[in-house]
């Protein structure tokens, strides 16, 4: 017991091990160090970065949404609430060219793990993962994400829906990608 003290520690556990640790601490004490200035200067994220959802738009204004609640479905985090409904024609209240659209669409980001399961499960590629980041918030109702909050912005030439299809243009010429990308009512 010559190299044990009064406690059962060894020689080792007592000298070498702290001076080891500390190596990790001389190793890194010279290094430059990294600061990220963050608020003030933001770094592009990776081009596959999963962000903030986007539910997308035709060409013509109207939603690729078609209500079927895949996404809602697929996530593991039960994030997503959809809600569908059909689409009016006889009052002239079309939101999407499929028969059905998303009446209500939510994404609670106190949920969300951002997986990207739901982009997945989509069939019309109506969600979408944007690189947009920053979803902290100091109250808690602002992380619900509501239908009005994911939707795409209108670029030029799109239309506000409710509104018909294009002229001589049915669902079928949507989803097969027939659909120009010039204004409303423009030709194939």
């Amino acid at each position: 017991m010559a190299d044990n003290d009064k406690d059962g520690k060894s020689f080792k556990e007592q000298f070498i091990d702290p001076v080891a640790g500390f190596g990790v601490t001389f190793r890194t004490m010279f290094r430059k160090v990294v600061t990220e200035q963050y608020p003030f200067e933001k770094l592009p994220t990776a081009p596959r970065f999963h962000g903030r959802h986007q539910l997308n738009r035709w060409p013509d204004g109207l939603e690729k949404c078609i209500g079927c609640e895949l996404c809602a479905w697929a996530c593991p985090a039960d994030a997503i609430y959809v809600e569908g409904a059909s689409n009016d024609d006889a009052n002239g209240e079309r939101f999407s060219p499929g028969e059905r659209y998303g009446r209500v669409y939510q994404i609670n980001y106190l949920r969300c793990i951002l997986c990207g399961l739901c982009i997945e499960a989509c069939p019309t590629r109506a969600l979408t993962m944007t690189n947009e980041y920053e979803l902290a918030d100091n109250n808690r109702q602002d992380l619900i994400y509501e239908k009005s909050d994911l939707l795409a912005p209108l670029l030029p030439g799109m239309e506000q829906p409710p509104h018909a299809m294009r002229d001589g243009f049915d669902e079928g010429d949507y989803y097969r990608g027939g659909l120009s990308t010039g204004p409303a009512g423009g030709a194939k």
